[in-house]
């Protein structure tokens, strides 16, 4: 299956910034279709922050648009840029990826989870 490395998360103080990376491997032959980064704080939903396309089109939370940029390294890796973090970022933060593999077809798979911390 597909396996996603994540990385980047931490504490920060408010206005202040963080890289999230994402890295999509596996033992089979895959290709990603998309991946982006979902979030989730306590008693909310599970809501997507930003996403990237194979295309390379992107799609953002309406609360972080202008503040969170993601890219992509190349086809199975991306970052996303955290910049002017507020306290309301603060959320355990799961890479996914849209993705095919070979023999088994197209599934949906899942980062451990990064926690991202914004306080003073």
């Amino acid at each position: 299956q597909v396996q996603l490395a994540e990385s980047g998360g931490g504490l920060v103080q408010p206005g202040g910034s963080l890289i999230l990376s994402c890295a999509a491997s596996s033992r089979t032959i895959f290709s990603i279709y998309a991946m982006g980064w979902y979030r989730q704080a306590p008693g909310k939903q599970r809501e997507l922050v930003a996403s990237i396309t194979r295309g390379g089109v992107t799609d953002y939370a309406d609360s972080v648009k202008g503040r969170f940029t993601i890219s992509r390294d190349n086809a199975n890796k991306v970052d996303l840029q955290l910049d002017s973090l507020k306290p309301e970022d603060t959320a355990v933060y799961s890479c996914n990826a849209d993705a095919f593999v070979v023999s088994r077809g197209r599934m949906d798979f899942w980062g451990k989870g990064t926690l991202v911390t914004v306080s003073s």
